[in-house]
Formats: C-alpha cells, sequence, structure tokens
C-alpha cells in the first residue's frame, strides 16, 4: 500500500555504517558513509556484499516506510525507467548517454523497531547547486548545454507518462566518473499525467497552489493546476535563466507566492523583451526567450516538439564539454540575432493559432 501523501514526513534515524540490506532480488548491499541527508531521506554510499572494498560505484536513499517521496521514485522507476528501457531509448534516438540515474534494487529493512524503505542508485558527482554556490553564474554556453541534456531527459520522462515537476540545480548532479555528463535526479515529486494514455485535465485548484520550488514552479502549480508536460518545460527555462542571470525577477517576493506568479505571468506575457530586458549588460539571452515563448504557446495536453527547442538552444548541434568557470566566454561564440528570434516567435505563435491542436497527444 502506498504511504499517505498527508503525512507529515520525519527524517528517520541513521543506519548504522556496515549494515547489511537485502533488496527484493536477493542482492545483498553494504552501507558505507553518509553522504547527504534531505527533508526526509538519507544517502550512504553502497557497496555489494561480495566487492565491499571497491571504490562505491552506487548510493542507498533511505526514508522511514510510512513516508511517501522514495516510494513515489520507486514507481516511477519500475514504470518508466528501467535499465533495458533506458538502453533501447539511448540506441533509438542515438545519444551518448540519457542523464537519468540507473536504478539497481530497493527493498526494506528494520532498525531500533522502525521499519526503512531503500533504493539502491548509480553514484552520481556533485550538483549543480554546489557548483553556482562556489562560481556563481555559468558560462552560457555550458547553460544552454544543459538545456538540451535536460530536454533529451524530459522527453524520455513526458514519453513514459510522467514529469518531473522539480527541475533545479540542485536535482541536476555530474557524473561520478564523467563530469561532462550531467543527471536529473530525484524523482520524489514525480507526477504521472497521462497515465494508460489518458491525459489529465486542466482544472484549477486553488487549495492546492503555489505547489514546488517556488523560485521555479509553473504558473499551472501556482494555479492548482495537475502538471503537464509544458510545466517541467516552463521550469527548465526559468531555471536557464537563473543560471545566466545569477537571479530571477522575482526572488526577493518568494515570501509571496501570489506576487510571485504575478511576476512569472509578466514575464511570460511580455516575451522576449522581457527577458532581453533582464539580462546582464553586454550579455545576449535570446535563445532563452524564444524556448520560453515556445513553452510559453504550448496547450496544457500538447505533445512540445523537443527537437526544434533543442535547436533553439543549440543551433550548431554540437555539444562541448561543460565548463563551469566565470570567466568571460570569448568572443568567437556564437552571438544569435534577436530581431530574427523575435521574427521566429512571431512565425511560431501564428503556426499555434492556425493548426488544430489534438485533444490528447502522447
Amino acid at each position: 500500500m502506498p504511504p499517505r501523501r498527508n503525512e507529515k514526513y520525519k527524517l528517520p534515524v541513521p543506519l548504522p555504517e556496515g549494515k547489511v540490506l537485502d533488496d527484493m532480488e536477493g542482492k545483498q548491499w553494504v552501507l558505507g558513509e553518509m553522504i547527504g541527508s534531505g527533508g526526509f531521506g538519507l544517502v550512504y554510499l553502497a557497496f555489494p556484499a561480495n566487492e565491499p572494498h571497491k571504490d562505491a560505484r552506487h548510493v542507498i536513499k533511505v526514508e522511514y516506510q510510512e513516508n511517501g517521496p522514495l516510494f513515489s521514485e520507486l514507481k516511477f522507476y519500475q514504470r518508466a525507467a528501467k535499465k533495458e528501457c533506458i538502453k533501447k531509448w539511448i540506441e533509438q534516438k542515438q545519444l551518448d548517454y540519457l542523464g537519468i540515474p540507473l536504478f539497481y534494487g530497493s527493498g526494506l529493512t528494520e532498525f531500533m523497531g522502525r521499519r526503512y524503505r531503500f533504493m539502491v542508485m548509480e553514484r552520481l558527482g556533485m550538483d549543480l547547486q554546489k557548483i553556482s554556490d562556489q562560481n556563481g553564474t555559468f558560462k552560457k554556453s555550458t547553460v544552454l548545454q544543459l538545456g538540451v541534456r535536460m530536454l533529451d531527459v524530459l522527453e524520455y520522462v513526458h514519453e513514459n507518462e510522467y514529469v518531473h515537476g522539480d527541475i533545479k540545480a540542485a536535482n541536476l548532479l555530474l557524473g561520478y566518473k564523467n563530469p561532462d555528463q550531467v543527471y536529473l535526479a530525484d524523482y520524489g515529486l514525480a507526477y504521472r499525467y497521462c497515465p494508460n494514455g489518458n491525459h489529465k485535465q486542466y482544472q484549477e485548484n486553488p487549495r492546492k497552489g503555489h505547489n514546488g520550488t517556488m523560485e521555479f514552479t509553473s504558473l499551472d502549480a501556482h494555479k492548482g493546476v495537475p502538471l503537464s508536460r509544458r510545466s517541467d518545460l516552463e521550469i527548465l527555462g526559468y531555471c536557464l535563466l537563473r543560471w545566466v542571470c545569477g537571479k530571477l525577477p522575482w526572488e526577493r517576493n518568494l515570501r509571496d507566492p501570489v506576487a510571485v506568479q504575478t511576476a512569472k505571468a509578466n514575464l511570460l506575457d511580455e516575451l522576449p523583451e522581457s527577458v532581453l530586458k533582464w539580462a546582464p549588460s553586454g550579455s545576449s539571452c535570446c535563445e532563452i526567450a524564444q524556448y520560453l515563448a515556445c513553452a510559453h504557446n504550448l496547450a496544457y495536453d500538447e505533445k512540445p516538439n523537443y527537437q526544434m527547442l533543442k535547436k533553439i538552444l543549440n543551433p550548431g548541434g554540437i555539444l562541448n564539454p561543460l565548463e563551469f568557470s566565470t570567466k568571460e566566454e570569448s568572443v568567437s561564440v556564437h552571438t544569435p540575432d534577436c530581431q530574427k528570434f523575435t521574427g521566429f516567435m512571431m512565425l511560431e505563435k501564428t503556426k499555434l493559432e492556425n493548426v488544430q491542436k489534438p485533444s490528447v497527444t502522447v
């Protein structure tokens, strides 16, 4: 039985290092050092019981069984992100990798009279929030490449009936062995927007309004509408803007959700000028303005054109190694023509108005 969502989540008592956990497949895992904690769960390094002294390539996430987020994340992986499905998708789309952490097993264990749920996952490296705290803003070229990689992830997640709902720097982690790879982690708030091919209906519910991370959550979330694909794209757009500019127009009003909602609505209604004016002097955010305009023009149940969005962020189609430095970009970096982008957005808007959209597209 799934945990009750309205129950207050509690951070569990830590499990002892060296404890052996048996997953549902009968494989044994040894807990290593605890390396992280959230609002409701703990993260440990982990080793297969037959390889306890090698470099840890896995982590184990644990929480009390009655908590909800880890159960939700487990269901996402079981339904939508099995290793063989991800491998098949990578081959089909001709990708070098897909930034979804690999899932290795799960189970239940007991400690001090309490039941714990656990998940064994691929170990990843540093998250982008820590890098941002150290370095400040990211290079625009890096931000645009991050956007392309996240669109690859979101297309897979969306095609498997889910939305992530909480994209942010803290949930983007670099690869443990390959820091040029970036992964979207933490599916504890993932939402099944289209169960069995039936898209959720648009319905505002003020009692559920303003959910998510306030800086980045979508207008639909502010209104209490069930999340859909356009919500993830909008959230990603705010992240891109934040990473380039170092701040968002509504960051001083985070304690006032209605003010944040209004500021986001104004930004989207006044594209591209709102984004171009917000960008730091001497920099260009034309790609992000165009991307946000396309996301904002989507109907609630419309399937995004992921390839077009990737082309907006990366016209050349070439992905270079990620660079997280505060150095100024060289003058050779491509700077787009904002007038061309504005014309393109007007053309896309006209197309959207003239094309009859299907009621459900999965």
